[in-house]
């Protein structure tokens, strides 16, 4: 493939404007004008910069299996050396409201909402309303938070994550919102922007029951048993709505289950997250989304270090 091919692939994919995509390669925008009209040819250290991009954004690059490795040891070894997540949630609220923020603020945007991080924190943590917002918006951002402080407690009191369970987060997420909240859908729907073919709707309750059977399933690798479960959610989809967000929680739910904290995937890394999640689904190669859940939970981790307070003063938290 050519060159300036490969660049106008890189910039579909990623949605960058022209500049975007020439500061991401570090060049000018002339200079990247130019290498797209076929008017020059990058030198050779520039064209490995725009093949490792290629491989990124069209999700061909491929994650060594010792490196994969290596995150999920350093993440067992933090587990170890940080247990208890649960009860440090339940006695540091700092520490709690952050996971609300970082996990409310991202999974939202991730599904297209507008509203900014300090505008989520103060609708969590202030009850504003904002005029130039919707009410959708900010309905979905309560929604989500109640929904969180559901999923905290019934892990908690050891509440087995099965079909109840599920059903109760979408009913929460959902609820003003959809009629169908905290039912299965009973309709054909698609994944929109991917050619990964939902189940039929009929198929949907068999699908989730054998699905809770594999989620109760225990073994080593709970970061893979995490993405493998993440993954069929996603296509089986058995809501009208919500099953990005659905999936996303109980994804933190399986984690939290093995005292490991819930990733915090970025709506920056959207993208990434989507096209990794396709390859799953399509290749049955898990191993790059897990590598993204790896970073994910490696920033969480972040967040149980940080000091009583840091969030309130970043984020304007009332006291």
């Amino acid at each position: 493939m050519r060159t300036q091919d490969k660049l106008t692939l890189i910039k579909q994919l990623s949605q960058m404007s022209q500049e975007q995509l020439a500061a991401e390669l570090g060049v000018s925008f002339p200079t990247l004008n130019s290498w797209i009209n076929g008017r020059s040819v990058p030198r050779q250290k520039a064209c490995a910069r725009i093949d490792a991009a290629y491989l990124r954004f069209t999700g061909q690059n491929v994650i060594p299996a010792s490196a994969l490795e290596a995150k999920k040891q350093i993440l067992h070894a933090k587990r170890a050396r940080c247990s208890g997540v649960l009860r440090r949630l339940a006695e540091n609220r700092d520490i709690y409201d952050d996971f609300v923020l970082a996990l409310t603020y991202n999974t939202n945007r991730i599904e297209g909402s507008t509203l900014t991080e300090p505008e989520t924190a103060a609708i969590l943590f202030q009850n504003a309303s904002l005029p130039n917002k919707t009410i959708l918006e900010q309905m979905e951002v309560k929604n989500h938070q109640a929904a969180l402080g559901v999923l905290f407690r019934s892990l908690a009191e050891k509440t087995p994550i099965g079909d109840a369970f599920i059903l109760k987060l979408h009913g929460i997420l959902l609820n003003g919102i959809q009629e169908d909240a905290g039912q299965y859908r009973k309709h054909g729907v698609r994944i929109a922007g991917s050619h990964v073919p939902t189940a039929n709707y009929l198929k949907v309750p068999f699908l989730m029951k054998q699905l809770n059977e594999v989620i109760a399933e225990k073994g080593k690798d709970i970061l893979g048993h995490g993405a493998l479960i993440h993954s069929r959610f996603e296509q089986i989809h058995p809501f009208s709505d919500g099953n990005g967000r659905v999936g996303r929680l109980l994804l933190a739910a399986m984690l939290l289950r093995e005292d490991f904290p819930p990733a915090i995937i970025r709506q920056e890394k959207r993208r990434f997250y989507i096209q990794y999640l396709n390859k799953s689904q399509m290749e049955n190669d898990s191993s790059l989304l897990e590598d993204l859940l790896c970073d994910g939970m490696m920033e969480a981790y972040g967040i149980l270090g940080r000091k009583n307070g840091e969030r309130g003063k970043r984020q304007g938290k009332r006291e």
